[in-house]
């Protein structure tokens, strides 16, 4: 096989590794873009091809996180992954790791580890790396390494997150969902929502947000069936999706742009947290994103005009 094919053949899996590392789409993509220049520059073929492109990857995400974790320090309110449709890689042996880490409870919950604990626990947890594959892409020793999973194991299990099993009754339940919301049914929203559910959004300070997250199943209930009905009215649509392997939604501006994406935990039958990315430049990747501030307006003259 040629450089370009072998690299083609490998990219969903560098792919998913990176985005795992980062938390960004866009990043991601960049450090795989990254790993192909070094691969197509070098002037020798790595004995393990695969081997070789993980390890590149990582040391790219590595370096890139650390960077990244300046910035996220200062963003304004929440911060989320960049939501992602569909994961490229695929491992039937491995479809319950990759699953679970893909959640953005995961991953945020993966923003407590360091950087090297970050990657050491996603190449051997979720990917299955050998510990010689992991020593070599994060360059430390085989020993160091299981140091570092220890301690990334110990951080995640203290908050792993659980969602509903059942991948049906997950979807019945968000379709159930976004029915009320369309209707602002609050009695409908509250029967779906967990007693101490959670309403937080991320909006970076680029487009309207909440001021702090809302909690409780009467606050979240009545908020979003006071809001939601207005954005209907303005002819924003509502596209049911699977985000980040959870149930969610895409918002659209009546034009077609994305407006928010919407991302829903669902455990026992109920909510128990609903997740809402805003920020354009956290939407751009898939496709023409709306703009915010401008159907805020919209909303805010209806409720003047219809009130």
């Amino acid at each position: 096989m040629s450089k370009v094919e072998d690299f083609e053949e490998l990219r969903p899996l560098l792919f998913s590794i990176a985005y795992r590392i980062l938390g960004s789409v866009s990043e991601a993509e960049d450090a795989v873009q990254e790993t192909w220049l070094r691969f197509d520059g070098s002037a020798t073929r790595p004995t393990s091809t695969k081997a070789y492109l993980s390890a590149a990857v990582t040391r790219i995400s590595i370096d890139v996180l650390r960077s990244a974790r300046v910035r996220r320090e200062a963003y304004v309110g929440p911060w989320f992954p960049e939501p992602l449709l569909a994961d490229p890689y695929e491992d039937p042996a491995r479809s319950a790791e990759l699953a679970d880490s893909l959640s953005m409870a995961a991953l945020l919950l993966l923003e407590r580890l360091s950087p090297l604990e970050r990657a050491v626990f996603v190449l051997r947890e979720v990917f299955d790396f050998g510990f010689d594959d992991v020593a070599a892409a994060v360059g430390r020793s085989e020993a160091a390494c299981r140091q570092l999973l220890v301690r990334a194991r110990r951080h995640m299990a203290a908050g792993r997150p659980r969602f509903e099993a059942d991948r049906q009754e997950r979807q019945r339940l968000a379709t159930r969902f976004l029915d009320a919301l369309r209707n602002g049914d609050v009695g409908s929203l509250q029967s779906l929502l967990a007693v101490d559910v959670q309403l937080v959004g991320d909006g970076g300070g680029k487009s309207p947000q909440l001021a702090k997250a809302v909690s409780g199943a009467e606050n979240v209930a009545r908020l979003l069936g006071t809001v939601f009905p207005w954005l209907v009215r303005i002819g924003v649509t509502f596209e049911p999706q699977e985000v980040n392997g959870q149930p969610g939604a895409i918002f659209r501006h009546r034009d077609g742009k994305i407006l928010q994406v919407l991302v829903l935990d669902v455990l026992d039958g109920r909510i128990q947290t609903i997740r809402g990315v805003i920020n354009p430049e956290k939407l751009d990747h898939l496709g023409p994103v709306a703009d915010a501030w401008a159907a805020d307006r919209e909303v805010k003259q209806a409720r003047r005009e219809w009130g």
